[in-house]
């Protein structure tokens, strides 16, 4: 009797039309197909997903005062700004963090584990965006013999091609291959990176077999020699950039041909086109080329543009954050994204294009500038440590060649040569020598993470960044402040929020300005930017939807 109570009410309910009310109603989570639904599912026109590669988060606040009003302000004014997002693996280098942001994954899924590794297969270094199956277009170098092939999962991209059945256009941009080609992902119309030798963009027959009219026309304007006819001073007077060091300082690293670290600089042509600002005024110029010649975002479907920075990146290196050139750097950039969203407003339409800014990893201070202002800081050198824990090994076992390679903070073993009985003891070895260099922080066995005494975050971002077919079997960390480098200039790549803490903002399409000052991570950028576009998020995914953004 119950049961039939049960259906006649049910019945009763639905041919009173109470229940398709509440389905329908606004407050329910619930949706169904009504005379009320949309005819199609809102999306931006266009995609631009941008990566300042090594940009600080701070940097969008410590030269504030200095930008104009329609770069990086309209940025912070318009947009919605994540500001505590965190890079949640090690080692922070730039091929991982290209990956992750557009993946939603980590090395250890990705496997993109470094800018390169050892190959135990190959019995050699492996670059992250190598593939020898492939070969250059655009000119006569190797430096075309790229693909994705790499990076085991797909990109947002990836996913936004397939679902309008490869009906969107995607086109990854940047002077780096890797800051091209990762983003992109594997089904991408296009990848374009800067041969320095050529003085042009090229791509690799993993795209086409020939470049397309509208690159080889830009590349006949020959915009590098332009850029590069003059020495790079100053944007503004010297005088005014109180928020950087003195211009000259030892701890600098020197353009070559240069006897000091002083502005103007010298340039040398076309070559060293990456290493100045201009390099990131190229590259905008050629993705606005990209766009006008594809016409991205006219074609009723949401095209998807990856556009990389990679100048931020050799200047940071060179100089360091508290530079006079890192200083002129982010206040030309300024200017460029400025005339970067105009024309993005003017082609595809103020309101129709989702954009999105972040860094694949930030960078420390330079040891020398931290040492001049009485904090820790310092260098270590991984070649000559190798050779130092070889000739131990040799001593203590009789073992010639233990190390075989040195990568991302981590110890390739040589297991042809080390007895398995032997394998425990010479790590144990290795470990407690590595501890003793001075700035080494920690040593442990990557095969045995979980049973170490690595302190929260750390383990968690080593773990996330161990894979276990590519990844070595020893890593070190290194006390805060100091870096795997030389004497002059910095680096990155260590779990320290200034080489995890990275920018993130929203703007455009469906954007509310705001910010939340709640965790983030890089994994979030793939899943906020597939929920927006409602199609399914990438294969490797393990990041979380930003609700903040994707409301």
């Amino acid at each position: 009797m119950r049961s039939n109570f049960f259906w006649a009410s049910a019945l009763l309910l639905l041919s009173s039309g109470a229940y398709a009310q509440k389905a329908t109603s606004p407050s329910n989570t619930t949706s169904y197909v009504s005379s009320r639904s949309p005819k199609s599912v809102a999306r931006p026109k266009l995609v631009v997903g941008m990566v300042v590669d090594q940009m600080r988060w701070d940097y969008l606040y410590r030269y504030y005062d200095r930008y104009s009003n329609d770069g990086f302000k309209r940025l912070l004014r318009e947009g919605f700004t994540c500001e505590n997002t965190f890079i949640p693996y090690t080692p922070t280098i730039t091929g991982c963090g290209h990956a992750c942001a557009y993946t939603g994954s980590v090395p250890a899924i990705h496997g993109i584990i470094g800018n390169g590794w050892y190959d135990r297969q190959l019995n050699r270094e492996m670059y992250c965006a190598e593939d020898s199956t492939v070969k250059t277009v655009g000119s006569s170098s190797k430096a075309g013999q790229m693909s994705p092939k790499n990076m085991l999962v797909t990109t947002v991209a990836d996913e936004l091609r397939m679902a309008t059945n490869f009906k969107s256009r995607t086109i990854g941009i940047a002077i780096k291959d890797r800051g091209a080609i990762l983003p992109a992902g594997h089904t991408a119309n296009g990848a374009y990176w800067y041969d320095g030798s050529a003085g042009k963009f090229i791509t690799s027959t993993y795209y086409t077999n020939v470049l397309p009219d509208w690159v080889n026309q830009f590349n006949d304007e020959k915009l590098p020699e332009q850029y590069t006819a003059q020495p790079w001073n100053t944007l503004y007077p010297i005088s005014t950039y109180t928020l950087s060091t003195a211009d000259e300082k030892p701890y600098e690293g020197k353009f070559k041909g240069e006897n000091g670290t002083s502005f103007p600089h010298k340039i040398a042509g076309p070559a060293q086109l990456a290493s100045l600002p201009a390099g990131n005024t190229y590259t905008l110029e050629f993705a606005k080329r990209a766009v006008e010649s594809n016409r991205m975002g006219t074609n009723g479907v949401t095209d998807f543009l990856a556009v990389s920075l990679s100048s931020t990146d050799y200047v940071g290196h060179q100089f360091g954050p508290n530079s006079i050139e890192a200083e002129d750097t982010y206040l030309r950039l300024d200017k460029d994204l400025g005339e970067f969203f105009k024309f993005l407003d003017k082609t595809v339409g103020k309101g129709q294009w989702l954009y999105f800014i972040t860094a694949d990893h930030g960078v420390a201070h330079v040891p020398g500038y931290s040492k001049e202002n009485r904090m820790h800081g310092g260098t270590v050198s991984t070649g000559e440590s190798v050779k130092i824990l070889n000739a131990g090994v040799k001593k203590e076992f009789g073992i010639d060649k233990a190390i075989l390679d040195a990568d991302n903070y981590e110890l390739y073993l040589n297991y042809a040569a080390i007895p398995k009985v032997k394998m425990a003891e010479v790590k144990e070895y290795l470990i407690d020598e590595l501890k003793k260099i001075p700035g080494v922080q920690e040593a442990f066995d990557l095969k045995s993470i979980g049973a170490g005494s690595l302190t929260q975050p750390i383990k968690n971002m080593v773990t996330a960044g161990y894979n276990a077919k590519r990844s070595g079997d020893v890593m070190f960390t290194l006390q805060p402040g100091w870096i795997a480098g030389g004497n002059t200039g910095t680096s990155h790549g260590v779990w320290n929020p200034y080489d995890a803490h990275i920018p993130l903002v929203w703007m455009g399409w469906g954007v509310k300005p705001g910010r939340t000052n709640r965790n983030t991570e890089m994994t979030d950028i793939a899943p906020t930017v597939a929920a927006m576009l409602r199609i399914q998020m990438p294969s490797g995914n393990v990041g979380h939807v930003i609700t903040e953004v994707a409301h």
